[in-house]
């Protein structure tokens, strides 16, 4: 049990609370559907009542992107000496184009208001806050964009292309600072919405194990950075109490002296503690047990 069986027992939860949920894997594995016990896939599909499920597939997304980008690479080579080198790089298009690819259809869901709660299930540490700076690396290429003043009307038309903020506009003549404005409106919004405790919660789930706390704090610390506010930590994988087992006694004893570690820590954040369950933790009823432990105990 990881991130993927807290994230399906949350949507559960609030599927079942009766708010239209629709659970997200944004994570390249999509262990989602092996949670929930059924294939799910790129596009949404219902689960149950109230519950919705889909999976980004970043390949399918890539190719999307390339598919209207490949006929722009040439011209990539106009951005060199422009003042854009730092913030996008022609040979390696960082950030790279599965990222922006991925994050688009992340916005349309973010933005979308088809559902009560949305949830998402993050990639690995690394890439998850990667992905969530995003905003960040693309509110700064369009402020850039916008202080060249459309001197190379190439370089927007091209940004245009590429980035998922550029509206419906077929062609690239007319594309000026007002539409990038507007593009830059838009990440502010996602921004906006990603920073706003009263809509955003986003919950770091760990093991009682050295590494995995200070992961865990060099998270805290990103989240922090960008504006992200973190509702609880969920300390995974606790032994529970077996006296009959001297193996499991210690090991008990080592994870609730990290344990006291992790409330001095992260003091001032929720903490919310699971044990391991004996069974596998996939389908409905196991997952309704954790979402009964996330929600009835902090």
């Amino acid at each position: 049990m990881g991130k993927t069986s807290c994230a399906a027992a949350c949507a559960l939860h609030f599927a079942n609370s009766g708010k239209k949920t629709l659970i997200i894997s944004i994570d390249p594995a999509h262990s989602l559907g092996d949670s929930f016990r059924t294939e799910i896939g790129g596009q949404v599909k219902q689960l149950g009542k109230n519950l919705y499920a889909v999976e980004i597939d970043p390949e399918q997304a890539v190719n999307e992107y390339k598919e209207k980008f490949s006929l722009h690479m040439e011209k990539m080579e106009y951005l060199k000496g422009f003042g854009l080198e730092e913030t996008f790089d022609i040979a390696g298009m960082t950030p790279g184009i599965d990222e922006i690819a991925a994050f688009d259809k992340f916005l349309r869901y973010m933005q979308s208001n088809e559902y009560d709660v949305i949830i998402f299930d993050t990639a690995p540490t690394g890439h998850a806050l990667r992905f969530l700076s995003l905003p960040e690396v693309l509110d700064s290429w369009v402020g850039k964009l916008i202080k060249l003043r459309m001197k190379f009307s190439v370089v927007s038309g091209i940004i245009k292309k590429i980035l998922p903020f550029g509206g419906d506009k077929k062609d690239d003549e007319g594309f000026g600072t007002k539409e990038l404005e507007e593009m830059k409106k838009r990440i502010e919004e996602a921004r906006r919405l990603l920073s706003d405790p009263q809509k955003t919660k986003f919950n770091i789930v760990l093991i009682p194990e050295e590494m995995s706390i200070l992961e865990s704090e060099r998270s805290l610390s990103v989240l922090e950075k960008y504006g992200i506010p973190v509702d609880s930590i969920i300390v995974n994988q606790l032994i529970p109490n077996n006296p009959g087992c001297k193996f499991c006694t210690e090991k008990r004893k080592q994870q609730q002296e990290r344990l006291k570690e992790i409330q001095q820590k992260f003091k001032g954040t929720k903490i919310k503690q699971l044990e391991a369950f004996k069974e596998e933790v996939s389908g409905t009823e196991s997952l309704k047990k954790v979402a009964g432990i996330l929600y009835n105990k902090s």
